[in-house]
């Protein structure tokens, strides 16, 4: 399987996608949440917002996560939209986002043309527990498809519920997701089909997406993420590109 990454700005780099050329979104903007205040959570750097403060790792911080609520219920739209005119008909969406923002994703979603769909909890067992609440151990996979559900185009049967702990040896993003979740999801892509993500990170879906043969096209603007996920995504291009068994 092939995969394309841009180096850029997302909304940029949708607009130059040709109208019904990928099968499905699956993708992890950044959440610009992290915070119980406004000023929490437009001034702070994502490293302060999503890792503890005994934090061991020096992971990068990531640009883009300092919208405020308005602003960013906006600008989502304005991206879910360009998604939705290149997903081909009855093709699929999948968003991440954590429970502040929950509400403004789904707004975003049908505001962009989108049928919603559902909502998939992914449970993080690691997480840390709360003193005197409830602890804090989900992110949630909005789901919706550009138009009707075809079912005949990929019979898939799918959990409403994963659990997997972000990657802690050889962690190379803050907000990295599991790549046994992401491998599982990108399933919703007919085999053979095209993924979209537009905020492609250190590559996780797009490794998913080439592991699964599918095929991949996404951006990233921070320049230290871009050559991780680049470098991630031709060393799985390149293995599975290499014969695994005796030759004929």
């Amino acid at each position: 399987m092939t995969f394309t990454l841009h180096h850029g700005d997302a909304l940029t780099f949708l607009r130059t996608l040709p109208d019904a050329s990928v099968d499905a979104l699956f993708t992890d903007p950044p959440y610009n949440s992290g915070g119980r205040t406004s000023v929490e959570r437009t001034a702070r750097t994502a490293r302060a917002k999503y890792t503890s403060g005994d934090a061991a790792h020096t992971l990068a911080d990531f640009p883009g996560d300092n919208r405020d609520q308005r602003s960013y219920g906006y600008w989502l739209t304005l991206l879910l939209t360009e998604a939705h005119r290149a997903t081909v008909e009855s093709g699929t969406a999948l968003v991440f986002t954590d429970w502040r923002q929950l509400p403004v994703t789904s707004d975003a979603l049908q505001a962009a043309g989108w049928t919603w769909r559902g909502v998939a909890p992914w449970h993080k067992p690691a997480a840390r527990p709360r003193k005197g609440g409830l602890k804090q151990d989900c992110e949630f996979v909005l789901w919706a498809t550009k138009g009707p559900v075809d079912a005949e185009r990929n019979p898939v049967y799918l959990p409403g519920l994963y659990s997997a702990s972000q990657p802690r040896k050889d962690r190379l993003h803050i907000t990295q997701k599991p790549v046994e979740v992401m491998r599982q999801l990108v399933r919703l892509c007919p085999p053979g089909g095209t993924v979209l993500d537009p905020f492609a990170g250190s590559g996780t879906t797009g490794v998913a997406a080439l592991q699964e043969g599918r095929r991949f096209v996404g951006s990233e603007l921070s320049d230290r993420y871009w050559h991780i996920a680049h470098r991630r995504l031709t060393d799985t291009a390149r293995a599975l590109a290499e014969p695994t068994g005796p030759a004929a």
